[in-house]
Formats: structure tokens, C-alpha cells, sequence
């Protein structure tokens, strides 16, 4: 019945298509006055017709569908000077160069003012973007530089505001790392998203381990694009779908300049950002340097870390432009383990864990070569790679109301990993008859080598992460493994343009992937008595390889009044990650034999805006999960020195494949600007406000787990509510924000809270919860100065029950805060 409606949907989109009249095209290329260097990302306003345009990477841009008549544009660059020209369309179509000038006078309030974006927080991307594809896919460009938020400590929640469905854990380590996710995918760590920076993968093994231990700062960010899982034919076979974060670029106008960002706020919060930019001839640069260190608002809670990160690029030619970057992240962090219901609502703040800690060392590298054979056909070529390390320590126990055992090791597991890719693709534009189209072809290789050690930590409190196997050799969790993983990918698009406003873009990607895990554990039982009575070890040598052809679509037609119907369908995977079967934890077993996921991904919605006045995306989705990977509670169970397995008499949670699962639901996201509404177009003034709603439901289908099937899906809230306003006058700019977010199960079994279970912790629903924060800026000449509040109310509410790390336990979440930050550019 659901393919029915689906293709159903599909055939009325295609009827609404219509013959387009005469019409024409205005294309030129926009440079830089001074050098005759193009200006990328310059904005192009048509404000009568309420659209806008993009140059591209070579400073090109082309306006199709145009009628005869005059069209007052607008081109706006941050650091040049906006330019208004008049283009007359009489009977053909015609090409001009626009001259943009460095904005190089001191930016006083009058400069400030005229170089804010008057329009709407969230872009969406182009069909075509460099050399990638996002035409009838669901995505949202969150630009950095339009919203007045708290990117000193990353706060997701309103960086985030304007993405429909996140789901998001929050943070206590001033955004050290980032859990979203969306339509019932577990947010921890961004797992379920393909992560990239630049358009490389960041997470610890895309295949094996697809975890997001590093996120770059806010501070740094130019831009993060958010697309969901009809993206996998290009970048991966996620369900989640793709989260790029694009870094700043070299000022193109200056040979250098310096940013410093600094920070202090409550529970001794301190961050420094410091960045330096510039362009020398053909060589341009981009580099800083970012310290974040506090206390977080829970004793035993202190974090330190330091990110460098330095790119560079050189234009060889007019057509050829190559670039590398390099990115070191180390931070270190205390963690104060997790409460039980009845701790938490007792006092939130308290903490029993004293020796837990958190290391992360990461360094990326990466390069790469664009080239341009003609206006038609481009080729981009990228290598990158990774070496890294998690290592964690700490006193973990199925009983989390117990007390540090100060005597006892702590639990050790060190992960290492090493992995290098290079991806390659070409796009090129052709014609049949007189409709344009664009093909893209690319592939990837990918390959990945990590280990994974647990074992015996010390009894020491401090952060010692060295084995001590020798002074406890009797330690019941101990494990040594590698985990080769190859992948090679092959893929590809095109957008068919059956007329001016409507096009198809079909995809696929075949991917072979082999995994492996390597390596032994140990066994030990005890007596009654706790004396051991077996200590064995057993080899466990696995290899999976398997060859796999994932399919998609998508539709897009346009109509007159600048809005978009889109549709898309693609088909998704995720791999078994062998890590987790052989790490012990205390609170969780994982079932040996859990396999692949697939599934599906389908959207089908409306995108547009209404002048400078509205602006809106409203669509209904729906996400098939087959061999979904889940959690139930159920009793625990070990084997014993007969072999048999048999119940230890705790309940634990079971981690594997619960069985069939589907989330659907309805998102929006809409804008209004409420002074253009009412007749003001002052240029001094600014009120914006924006609600962004996502209502989902899910079902398990099957399983043949007893007490499952018909279940909700854990991580699903029904009602995911962002809303809030945004405001401005000269330069003060300030923004006020209100998150609801529904209770949500987590686990498939659907487990009820227990606010008086004073034992464990990890059982139960996390309930409903809302926050509002606050966040002000003020700019004048070289300084800019930000302050804010977050969890204005002060709610008492918490977003995660870790079963692991940083847990196991209910993680409390931050109460309220507050921030202040000094910029100076010069």
C-alpha cells in the first residue's frame, strides 16, 4: 500500500509538468576588481522575483528562464562592496562580467548593517555543486556567519535549530563531540550520519567503527550541509545520510588576517579560538589554533583539549587548483559516570565515579586536485587519511549506585585506528536535443587496519591508560583484536531535464566490502567465592565479504513562484561493526552472530519561499530498517566451565538484531520575516521567526524477539519542536530560542521509568524535556562582543541512558549557564 501511494505521488508530480514559453538565460562570471580573480559563493538577489542565485567555485553563474524584460540584481560577498546592476533581455540570452570591489574601509555600524544577510538562516544547495549532485534530495545549509548562537562551546541544539528531526544529546564538554540523530537513528556519536569535513571522512572506520569522535569547531566552520539518506548513491550507504562540514577559506582580498576569539563562561569555561587567512598570488591559506577547557557542572567532570588545523591551496591555473589540509585534535576528559533514576532526581549534580577518564588523540590529512577541462566537464581527486586513538578507563559496574571500588582495576579499552581513501569524480554537462543534462561518475577506495585492546587498567585515579594484566591476570574482561576492512565503490547520477522545470535523477552504487576481525579472548569463570576456576583463551578470526548494489531517484520540478516539489528514493545498508562483539561491558551483552542492515530511505515534499518574506520546507518521509540493530533487556547470561550458557539472575541489555522496523513521519521547516511582512525593508532592522517541527512514528513490524513486534522504536520522539525568533537592529543582533522534545524509549522492549530505580540506571524512557536559550551580539569596527544563556528556565532534564561510556547510567544534561566571548579582527 505504501509503494502504491508513493507511486502515486511520483505520477502527480510529473502531470503538474508544462511546456515552458520562450525563454532565455543570463550567464556571466563575477571576478575581484583588484586581481580579476572569481569570487565563489557570491549571492545573487533578485529581489522582485524573491530568488537568489550562487556563483560557483570559477566565479560562474547562469539565471535560466527568463522572459524578456529588465531585472535589477543584487550581488552580495562577504568583504566586498554589494553591487547593483540592471540586466535588459530582449530576444536572446546574454553573458556579462561583474566587477566586485575588497570591501577594505574599516567596517564601522553602517558597514556592519549593509553587509548582513537580510534573508532566510537556512540554504538549501544547488542541483549541481562542484563536482557532486543534489537535485530531488532533502538538505539544509546551516551558514555559520547568519545566526547569532553559542559557537564558542558548539552548542548543537541551536546550531542545529533549523534541521528538521534531529535528535540530538547534549553536551557537557563544550561540543567537544557531536550525537545527532534523526528518524529513530541513534544519535550517539553520530554513528548513523556519513561524517565529513571538507568532504572527507572524519569518523574512527566509515565500515567498522563509523563513530564521530572528532567534531571541528564552530568557530571555524563556514558552513555545515546536512543532506539525509537519499545521499548515499554519492557519499556512503548510511541511513542517516550526510553531515559535511565545510571550513573556513583563505580571504581572497587580504594577504593576512587575524581572528581571536575568546570565551569565559560558568563551571570555569574557558575556549580561545584564533585564526589567521590570506592570499599571496596564487597561493592562498587558512590556519588556527583552538583551546577548550572547564569544569562542566558535575564534579569529576574537567576537560582540556587543543585543535590545530591548517589548509592551503594553489591556483596552477585558471583551471586547475590543488589543496591540502591537515587537522590535529587531543582532549582529554574526566568522566563522571552516570546516575540511577533515583539519583538523578535526587541531585543531578552528584557523581561516585572518581577514576573514569576519556583520551582522544586524532589526525587527519588530506588532498586534493580540481580540474576543469572546459564549462562542461570537471574532475576532482581526493586522498585523504587517518591515525588515531580512544582510549578509555574507568570503573564500570551493572550496579550504578555503587560506589568506586578505589582498590579494584578499572576497566581499560584502547582503539586505534588507521585508515587512508581516495575518491574520485567526474561530471560532465551534455545535451540531448535542446535539454541540458549532467552526468556524474565517481569511486571509491577505502581502506582501514584498527585494533582494539581491553583489558585490566590500574587502580590508580589518575589518567593512566597503560595495561596492568601482570598485576591483575585474573581480570574477566580481556580481548586483543585487529580489524582489517577494505571497501571499493563505484557510482553514479544524472539529472534528465525533460523540460525546463522538471527533472529525474537516477543513481546507484555498488559496493564491495570485506571486513574482518582478528584476534583473541579470554574466558574466566570464579566460585562463589570469587576464586578462578577457568582461564582460557580462545582465537575468534571472522571474515565477511559480500558484493552489493544499492539503487535510487530522484524528481524535482519547479514551478513559476519559485517552489520546488522533490522526491527521492534510495536504498541504504550499514555493515556489522565486529568492535562491538568483543567488548565486554557490564550493563550490555552483543549477540556474536549480528549481521548487515538494509533498508530504505523516501522523501517527498515542498521547498520555496514567498519573496523576502517567507520561506518554508515541508515534507513526508518514510525509513525501512531490515535486521535492524537494537537493544532489549533481558536476563544475562554467561557460560560456564562446562560450556553450557546459564542465567547469572541480572537483567541486562541484549544488543542485536531486533528484526524489522519502520519510521515515517512529517518534517517542516518555516521562516518568516516579519518586518518585511508588515511593509519594512529597513536595512537596520531585523525580525525573523521560525518554527521547525517534525511529528514521527514507528513501528516494529516483525521481530523474533518475544514482546517486540508492534513496539515503538527506541530513540523516536513523537513531537521534535524548534522555534524562536530571531532579531537585530544596527549592529545588536540577538536570538531566542524554545526546544520541545517528547519522551522516547530507549530500547526495543519499550521499558517504562522507574524514577525510584536506585540500581542501575540504564533501564527506562527518557521523558519529555524542554529549554530555551538566549544568545546577543554587538558588533563595532574590529570588535564584536557575544554573550548568551543557555537552559534559560534552568530545566532539570536529561537526553541519554548510556550503556556504555560515558555511563553506564542517566547522563544528566547542563542546567543553566552563561557565556561571553570577545572578538577582535583585524
Amino acid at each position: 500500500m505504501m509503494k502504491l501511494k508513493v507511486c502515486s505521488l511520483f505520477i502527480v508530480f510529473i502531470l503538474l509538468a508544462y511546456p515552458a514559453m520562450s525563454q532565455h538565460q543570463l550567464s556571466g562570471t563575477v571576478t575581484q576588481l583588484e586581481s580579476g580573480e572569481p569570487i565563489e559563493d557570491v549571492q545573487i538577489f533578485d529581489n522582485e522575483a524573491g530568488k537568489v542565485y550562487l556563483s560557483d567555485k570559477d566565479g560562474q553563474f547562469k539565471i535560466t528562464g527568463l522572459e524578456k524584460g529588465t531585472y535589477n540584481l543584487i550581488f552580495y560577498a562577504l568583504g566586498y562592496e554589494i553591487v547593483n546592476r540592471s540586466f535588459t533581455i530582449d530576444d536572446r540570452s546574454i553573458t556579462a562580467n561583474v566587477e566586485m570591489e575588497s570591501l577594505n574601509r574599516e567596517m564601522t555600524e553602517v558597514a556592519i548593517i549593509e553587509q548582513r544577510d537580510q534573508l532566510f538562516s537556512i540554504q538549501r544547495l544547488r542541483q549541481v555543486e562542484g563536482t557532486s549532485i543534489f537535485a530531488g534530495k532533502k538538505n539544509e545549509v546551516i551558514s555559520l556567519d547568519q545566526m547569532t548562537v553559542n559557537t564558542s562551546s558548539n552548542n548543537a541544539r541551536q546550531i542545529y535549530s533549523q534541521i528538521s528531526g534531529l535528535n540530538i544529546f547534549d553536551s557537557n564538554d563544550a561540543g567537544l563531540q557531536l550525537n545527532i540523530g534523526g528518524r529513530g537513528l541513534d544519535p550517539n556519536r553520530s554513528s548513523n550520519f556519513n561524517t565529513r569535513q571538507n568532504g572527507y571522512d572524519i569518523s574512527a572506520d566509515v565500515l567498522g567503527y563509523p563513530e564521530s569522535y572528532y567534531t571541528p569547531p564552530a568557530e571555524a566552520l563556514r558552513e555545515i550541509q546536512v543532506i539525509r539518506g537519499a545521499a548515499s548513491l554519492q557519499f556512503g550507504t548510511q541511513f542517516g545520510g550526510l553531515v559535511n562540514f565545510k571550513l573556513k577559506k583563505p580571504n581572497r582580498s587580504k594577504a593576512f588576517e587575524f581572528t581571536t576569539r575568546n570565551t569565559v563562561g560558568s563551571n570555569s569555561l574557558f575556549t580561545s579560538h584564533n585564526s589567521v587567512s590570506g592570499t599571496v598570488g596564487n597561493l592562498g591559506y587558512y590556519a588556527y589554533y583552538n583551546r577548550k577547557e572547564g569544569d562542566s557542572f558535575r564534579p569529576n567532570s574537567s576537560f582540556k583539549s587543543d585543535n590545530v588545523y591548517f589548509y592551503t591551496d594553489y591556483r596552477l591555473s585558471n583551471n586547475t587548483t590543488i589543496s591540502a589540509d591537515f587537522t590535529y585534535l587531543y582532549y582529554l576528559a574526566q568522566q563522571p559516570g552516570g546516575l540511577t533514576d533515583a539519583q538523578f532526581y535526587s541531585d543531578p549534580t552528584f557523581s561516585n565515579r572518581t577514576r573514569n577518564w576519556f583520551e582522544v588523540n586524532w589526525k587527519l590529512a588530506s588532498a586534493k586536485l580540481e580540474h576543469r577541462f572546459s564549462n562542461k566537464t570537471r574532475l576532482s581527486l581526493l586522498a585523504y587519511g587517518l591515525d588515531a586513538s580512544r582510549k578509555s578507563v574507568g570503573f564500570r559496574t551493572n550496579r550504578v549506585s555503587q560506589q568506586d571500588d578505589l582498590d579494584a582495576p578499572r576497566d581499560l579499552i584502547v582503539g586505534n585506528f588507521n585508515n587512508w581513501a581516495t575518491e574520485i569524480r567526474f561530471l560532465h554537462r551534455y545535451s540531448i536535443g535542446d535539454k541540458n543534462n549532467v552526468m556524474l561518475l565517481g569511486s571509491k577506495y577505502y581502506n582501514s587496519d584498527n585494533t582494539s585492546v581491553q583489558g585490566p587498567g590500574s587502580a590508580n585515579a589518575n589518567s593512566d591508560f597503560s595495561l596492568a594484566e601482570d598485576t591483575f591476570p585474573n581480570y574477566p574482561n580481556q580481548s586483543d583484536f585487529t580489524f582489517p576492512n577494505r571497501n571499493l565503490a563505484f557510482f553514479g547520477e544524472n539529472i534528465f531535464y525533460l523540460n525546463d522545470n522538471l527533472s529525474v535523477t537516477p543513481g546507484f552504487r555498488f559496493e564491495y566490502i570485506k571486513t574482518e576481525s582478528l584476534g583473541s579472548f579470554k574466558r574466566i569463570n570464579f566460585d562463589l567465592a570469587g576464586n578462578p576456576i577457568l582461564n582460557e583463551t580462545f582465537n575468534d578470526d571472522r571474515s565477511f565479504d559480500r558484493n552489493l548494489l544499492l539503487l535510487g531517484a530522484g524528481l524535482s520540478y519547479y514551478t513559476e513562484s519559485n517552489l520546488e516539489l522533490y522526491a527521492n528514493f534510495s536504498q541504504n545498508y550499514r555493515s556489522v561493526t565486529f568492535n562491538d562483539i568483543r567488548i565486554v561491558n557490564p550493563t550490555f551483552q552483543v549477540d556474536p552472530d549480528i549481521t548487515d542492515e538494509s533498508g530504505f530511505t523516501t522523501d517527498i515534499g515542498i521547498r520555496g519561499q514567498y519573496g523576502n518574506i517567507f520561506s518554508y520546507d515541508v515534507n513526508i518521509f518514510g525509513l525501512m530498517y531490515d535486521g535492524r540493530l537494537g537493544e532489549v533487556l533481558r536476563a544475562e547470561t554467561r557460560v560456564d566451565a562446562s560450556g553450557e550458557s546459564v542465567e547469572t539472575g541480572r537483567v541486562v541489555r541484549f544488543r542485536g538484531n531486533i528484526g524489522r522496523a519502520f519510521m515515517y513521519g512529517l518534517e517542516s521547516v518555516a521562516e518568516l520575516n516579519v518586518l518585511t511582512l508588515f511593509g519594512n525593508n529597513s536595512s537596520s532592522s531585523r525580525l525573523n521567526i521560525f518554527a521547525n517541527t517534525a511529528i514521527t512514528q514507528s513501528d516494529y513490524l516483525d521481530s523474533e524477539i518475544s514482546g517486540v513486534e508492534g513496539n515503538n522504536v527506541e530513540f523516536v520522539p513523537l513531537i521534535n519542536l524548534k522555534t524562536g525568533l530571531s532579531f537585530g537592529y544596527r549592529n545588536l543582533l540577538g536570538s531566542l530560542q524554545y526546544t520541545f522534545v517528547s519522551d522516547q524509549f530507549t530500547d526495543a522492549s519499550n521499558a517504562e521509568q522507574n524514577v525510584n530505580d536506585n540500581q542501575s540506571g540504564i533501564k527506562g524512557e527518557i521523558p519529555a524535556y524542554d529549554i530555551m536559550d538566549l544568545s546577543l551580539s554587538w558588533s563595532y569596527s574590529y570588535f564584536t562582543l557575544e554573550a548568551g544563556i543557555n537552559n534559560v528556565l534552568d530545566a532539570n532534564y536529561f537526553t541519554r541512558r548510556a550503556t556504555g561510556y560515558p555511563g553506564p547510567g542517566i547522563i544528566p544534561s547542563p542546567s543553566r549557564t552563561f557565556y561571553g566571548t570577545l572578538q577582535i579582527k583585524i
